[in-house]
């Protein structure tokens, strides 16, 4: 996974109702219901259908490390899907989304002008479009370099040319050496 597609999953979970399961066997019916069976769950995660059962019927408890993270990474995917879809769709029509990020930003412009990246830390709120770019950019599957580069469009847009009232010969903005990245709904 990504920082940026992490970051925007983050700021999804926080909208949730309820908590996920945390047990293995609560988890592991959770996703058996949520696919239709014990044979797709252990496809996903890599195991046997007999081990899925296993966990089902709370035979066994504890999972080895790796599969702990893989079932919380899979119930966590699909916890709660409605809350997720309102959350997103909120932030895509209404709210924005606002990104918080300590990274070196700089800019492509014209000569005369100083385009010196630096360290910068941002908080700033995007608009509902730039939400929407983001989280339509992550549903199909964009990797990280273009969740960055649409976070870098909207932080022109947004905070260097403060939606057109100044830095209008602004080309493109480079957004690298992400330190800390957070978004929220």
């Amino acid at each position: 996974m990504s920082m940026f597609a992490d970051g925007l999953d983050a700021a999804v979970e926080r909208a949730f109702t309820r908590p996920a399961p945390k047990r293995a066997g609560t988890q592991m019916r959770y996703l058996v219901k949520q696919l239709g069976g014990t044979k797709p769950v252990a496809r996903l995660l890599r195991v046997s259908q007999r081990t899925v059962e296993r966990y089902v019927k709370n035979q066994i408890r504890t999972p080895r490390p790796d599969l702990a993270a893989r079932l919380e990474r899979e119930v966590r995917k699909r916890w709660q899907p409605q809350v997720r879809a309102r959350a997103r769709a909120r932030a895509a029509t209404t709210d924005g989304i606002v990104i918080d990020t300590r990274a070196r930003l700089g800019y492509t412009a014209p000569i005369g002008s100083t385009d010196q990246d630096r360290i910068r830390h941002l908080t700033v709120a995007l608009p509902p479009q730039h939400a929407a770019r983001l989280f339509d950019a992550h549903e199909a599957g964009a990797g990280d370099q273009r969740l960055q580069q649409i976070a870098a469009e909207a932080l022109r847009e947004v905070y260097f040319q403060d939606g057109g009232r100044r830095a209008g010969s602004l080309e493109e903005v480079r957004f690298t050496d992400v330190e800390h990245l957070e978004f929220e709904l």
